[in-house]
């Protein structure tokens, strides 16, 4: 073939077709309307020309970048990567381009960021940084913007929002650890501001009482952040009481990797003083010194869903808001075990 751009017209003259035939074709919201016969060969004749989509061409016509924002709270929390490798999986399947930012936790510079990508005329956005009252996101909706919320949820409604089952994730947590004997079983909580503290908290205190188990106020652990560091304060507190716990669910794998280092640090050895439950499954924690028990969220599973609804918001074909919870199960390693006999 020459150095000249392979066209629309030229798929459609190789495979005998009209070129509005093959447009559709290669887009995946309309690929449905054409024989699954004619769309094959429209598809491997594009591949043999070495076909590309002019998508400045049809930006132009369609008013849009093929572009959607994604962001996230913390670059550097490994829970991310996957959720991000999911989304665009799917995006780039129908050409679209991702464009990631971090905030670090920091609404202002959430704001700046937003303002930064709308700048840019992203198409949408997708976002794991909401807060149960945000005001951000209702700027975004009156503006109508297409967006879909990842990890967490807010107050507002008509929104997409891709989440995991925090309640049966903590459920399955406290269901292990009473099924080991355990009784003072104390949850280490993210921030109530967030939907996955609040609803991980709540769904503490109702496994707490399935099975019978008191639930004081002192052993929930409230904490700032999601972090390592606010993990490894959180524990060496509760440790500090006159019953402490023998056994700890955490907000979060960052905040049990805390209560590891505490647990060093009180030279307690988990699990044989202290178990510990994580939540999340992020990468790597399979091979800490003991390897972590966590509840295991479908991390690439909910970027995929999201980007799927960002797609259904685009087309029109999903017009419909609502939320979609995957369900997490529990990955039981080595930092959890019997009862401590002394307790």
């Amino acid at each position: 073939m020459s150095n000249e751009r392979i066209t629309l017209k030229d798929v459609a003259a190789k495979v005998g077709v009209h070129s509005s035939t093959v447009s559709r074709v290669l887009n995946p919201a309309t690929r449905g309307m054409v024989s699954p016969e004619i769309a094959t060969a429209v598809a491997a004749a594009a591949k043999e020309l070495g076909y590309r989509p002019n998508l400045f061409a049809y930006s132009l016509r369609t008013s849009r970048s093929f572009t959607i924002g994604v962001i996230i709270p913390d670059l550097t929390n490994p829970v991310f990567p996957p959720l991000i490798r999911g989304i665009e999986e799917v995006l780039g399947q129908s050409n679209y381009t991702v464009i990631l930012a971090n905030t670090d936790n920091d609404p202002a510079r959430e704001e700046t960021l937003i303002a930064a990508m709308r700048g840019r005329q992203v198409d949408g956005l997708i976002l794991a940084t909401a807060r149960r009252d945000d005001k951000l996101v209702r700027d975004i909706i009156d503006d109508k913007l297409a967006l879909v919320l990842i990890n967490r949820a807010t107050q507002v409604e008509n929104i997409d929002c891709i989440l995991t089952d925090d309640a049966a994730g903590i459920r399955v947590a406290v269901d292990h650890l009473a099924a080991l004997g355990h009784r003072r079983i104390a949850h280490i909580a993210g921030p109530e501001r967030l939907s996955t503290g609040h609803r991980r908290i709540a769904g503490f205190r109702h496994a707490m009482a399935a099975h019978g188990l008191d639930c004081p106020p002192a052993n929930i652990a409230a904490c700032d952040a999601f972090s390592e560091a606010e993990g490894q304060r959180a524990l060496i507190a509760l440790m500090d009481q006159p019953s402490p716990p023998t056994a700890i669910v955490a907000g979060n794998d960052m905040q049990a990797l805390g209560c590891y280092a505490a647990s060093e640090a009180l030279n307690l050895n988990c699990p044989a003083d202290i178990s510990i439950v994580g939540f999340n499954d992020m990468p790597i924690v399979d091979r800490l010194a003991p390897p972590l028990t966590t509840v295991s969220v479908p991390l690439r599973k909910m970027g995929a869903a999201a980007a799927q609804a960002m797609l259904g918001r685009l087309s029109g074909e999903n017009p419909k808001t609502g939320t979609m919870e995957l369900t997490p199960h529990l990955v039981v390693r080595g930092s959890t075990g019997q009862v401590p006999p002394t307790s």
